[in-house]
């Protein structure tokens, strides 16, 4: 019998430039000025296509191959509306699996509700796919170490779209000098320019039951989370706002803020070893609420704080963003980051700057495990542990330890509870 030919659509694809000479070929197989050739193009499915989904949805142009191949979601509306969006080309799915199944998708773009991040990410990752997850990565702290074992098991480029780390390399080159001494303190909240919108994902209480619209697969929508009665607050953009399903504002906002504060401080392999928290107590069981401050605390000394300026103490009038003994860097009035001394980033000349971070498409295209302009799996497993974290101590109204490389609460089963959560079946990482 002859052998079975296994060829792959980039390597069927980058062979038509060498018949080009003896052949004419349309300019939008060749590439050129303005055109990536084929076997450049990175073909999407995007999973998931509310608000933020659908800025992940491409366009399919008239004139060259369909690059958004595959849309995803529960809902017929907004499937129907996405595939108007992607035009010709695009097959509309309502199960994620059969985009997954798909062998001529190269990278999938997740934007489903947290409590599926997890389990789609892991299941396009076995299936040979790279992707790029939506933020927060995780609903629970096990799940995104799973993620970040499978992206390293099977070989594929994953990461997190949070506003990304580039404009972070000064400071992270100023941490690592050393000229501001140890240890350091850094104070994330409106005061220095970064909110978390917690009153607009707290929850509510006593939602009464309604009926299922007929557009949406609830039972889907759901997937591994708790079965609880149907309620439009509970799904499309409110989900934020219980827990079930993602973990308030802190969650929301959080790994936008503190990915970038991992970064600059070097700590991206690493997490604190003590959290507390101020919030009205006792908490709700289903719906997020208030909280005011969250303090993490690392093992050399270095301290995060998160404030939320809305419940609580009151904020410090003008906080440093990031200080230690010998120097600080803050918010001046007109919003724009000043240091103390002044010359403080100016002394940081001739010292080597951090390495190039290089953003999602070029990772793909190249298999590049160079730092990314947005986290990696491992990364972002690490940095939405810090979210995880501050939730934790909220619900449970205590001081927490953390043990960051066994991943756990040491001899404390109530919080170790919540970084483990039963997926409700046949679902399961």
């Amino acid at each position: 019998m002859p052998k079975t030919l296994s060829t792959t659509r980039r390597q069927f694809v980058g062979g038509l430039a060498a018949a080009a000479a003896l052949t004419v070929v349309p300019r939008h197989v060749l590439g050129g000025p303005g055109r990536l050739a084929p076997s450049e193009v990175l073909t999407r499915g995007t999973i998931g296509t509310g608000a933020q989904g659908m800025s992940h949805v491409l366009a399919n142009a008239a004139d060259r191959p369909a690059v958004q191949l595959a849309v995803c979601d529960v809902d017929k509306d907004r499937l129907a509306r996405a595939c108007r969006k992607a035009g010709p080309g695009c097959e509309g799915c309502a199960d994620f699996r059969r985009v997954l199944d798909r062998p001529d998708i190269d990278v999938i773009h997740i934007a489903a509700p947290p409590h599926w991040h997890a389990l789609i990410a892991i299941a396009a990752m076995q299936a040979g796919k790279d992707v790029l997850c939506e933020k927060p990565m995780t609903r629970f702290i096990r799940e995104g170490r799973a993620a970040a074992d499978a992206a390293r098991r099977y070989g594929r480029i994953f990461m997190c779209n949070t506003f990304g780390r580039r404009a972070w390399q000064k400071l992270r080159k100023l941490a690592a000098s050393g000229l501001l001494g140890a240890p350091l303190a850094v104070y994330v909240g409106p005061r220095t320019g970064f909110g978390f919108k917690v009153r607009t994902w707290c929850g509510r209480a006593h939602l009464a039951p309604e009926a299922v619209p007929p557009e949406l697969d609830y039972d889907m929508w759901l997937g591994p989370a708790p079965r609880k009665p149907y309620h439009p607050h509970r799904v499309h953009t409110s989900f934020r706002g219980y827990w079930d399903y993602d973990g308030g504002g802190l969650a929301d906002m959080g790994q936008h803020w503190l990915d970038p504060v991992q970064y600059f401080l070097g700590k991206d392999g690493a997490g604190p070893v003590e959290v507390e928290a101020a919030a009205p107590w006792p908490p709700h069981p289903d719906a997020c609420g208030l909280w005011g401050r969250i303090t993490l605390r690392y093992a050399d000394g270095t301290a995060v704080t998160l404030a939320s300026g809305e419940w609580g103490e009151p904020e410090p009038h003008n906080p440093a963003f990031i200080e230690g003994p010998q120097g600080k860097v803050f918010r001046d009035e007109r919003g724009t980051l000043a240091a103390d001394p002044p010359d403080l980033f100016d002394r940081l000349a001739g010292r080597p700057d951090p390495p190039e971070l290089i953003g999602f498409a070029e990772a793909v295209r190249t298999r590049s495990r160079a730092g990314g302009e947005k986290p990696d799996a491992e990364e972002a497993h690490r940095s939405v542990t810090l979210l995880h974290l501050g939730n934790i101590a909220i619900r449970t109204g205590r001081k927490l330890r953390w043990d960051p490389a066994a991943e756990e609460f040491p001899g404390d089963a109530e919080a170790n509870a919540f970084a483990d959560v039963p997926m409700r079946a046949p679902w399961h990482l």
